[in-house]
């Protein structure tokens, strides 16, 4: 986080935990840039799962993100810094690098075929609903609901997997 002004304190008034990177990944799709998208092996067992049951029941989903290094998360952080955004602005958008679920290895980014990522108006969509309805059958919930107490905007494609026990 050198660099980039993250105040004292950011992780306990955001109640955010720091995210251990994970280590072991595996690759669940590719993006629209060609690279790989990868998570965890449970994850990405878990993932498949909820991807096909959803497929089944006539709903396309597909992954948008998956893991980030912390290093990533600073590049990005910065790189919006220089695009003359505010820290406190982006902070509102992404998490300070160490404490993003991506670096788990456990979040998936979540849309639908042949609509924008990473937008709001995927809580309107067939899709979300059955998300809503059947994602923590596969041990994935929202991270970031309206309203969070985290102080980040609604994504309603954010999506964690919580392994069970």
């Amino acid at each position: 986080m050198s660099g980039l002004g993250i105040p004292p304190g950011y992780s306990r008034s955001r109640g955010l935990s720091f995210q251990v990177e994970a280590t072991e990944l595996e690759a669940i799709a590719t993006n629209s840039e060609g690279r790989e998208i990868q998570v965890t092996p449970a994850t990405a067992r878990a993932w498949t799962q909820m991807r096909d049951a959803a497929a089944a029941a006539g709903v396309a989903l597909v992954a948008h993100s998956g893991f980030r290094s912390i290093a990533r998360q600073g590049e990005i952080i910065r790189a919006k810094l220089e695009a003359g955004e505010t820290l406190a602005k982006i902070l509102t958008v992404m998490t300070a690098p160490g404490y993003s679920e991506h670096h788990s290895g456990r979040a998936i980014d979540i849309g639908v075929p042949g609509q924008p990522p990473l937008t709001e108006e995927f809580a309107e969509t067939p899709a979300f609903a059955w998300l809503q309805a059947h994602a923590g059958e596969f041990g994935f919930s929202l991270s970031y609901p309206k309203n969070n107490s985290h102080g980040i905007t609604y994504e309603p494609w954010h999506w964690l997997f919580v392994p069970p026990g």
